[in-house]
């Protein structure tokens, strides 16, 4: 099983920033990828960016490329989501989560095992 808790969520003027934690424990293999979704309400679940962790490799999607930023602390088996620049679009729950990286595809939320309970962002404008 796995579990992850994600924190770091809160209210920010726009163009401010926030760090998005996500602990995991569990068993979480070196084949796994770790993600971050965000869902906004009366909005289905959009993928924002993933870690690959046996090579390391992210990717972001379009619409935050330039301003977040994914990392992971193995040791800690922390995964991170730097956001700078934020906008009012850019509020949502943020939700953490984990599987195999060859169980379909990174941005497909249906693909996915587990689930974190997810932290709220919220940006004025």
């Amino acid at each position: 099983q796995v579990h992850l808790v994600e924190s770091g969520g809160g209210s920010v003027q726009a163009g401010g920033s926030l760090r998005l934690s996500c602990a995991a424990s569990g068993d979480i293999q070196r084949s796994f990828l770790m993600a971050w979704f965000r869902q906004a309400p009366g909005q289905e679940r959009e993928a924002v960016a993933v870690f690959y962790i046996a090579s390391e490799r992210t990717d972001l999607a379009g619409s935050v490329k330039g301003r977040f930023a994914i990392s992971r602390d193995s040791d800690k088996n922390v995964l991170y989501l730097q956001m700078n620049s934020l906008k009012p679009e850019d509020s949502a729950m943020y939700y953490c989560a984990t599987k195999p990286w060859y169980r379909g595809s990174w941005f497909t939320p249906s693909d996915y095992s587990f689930w974190g309970q997810g932290t709220q962002v919220t940006v004025a404008s």
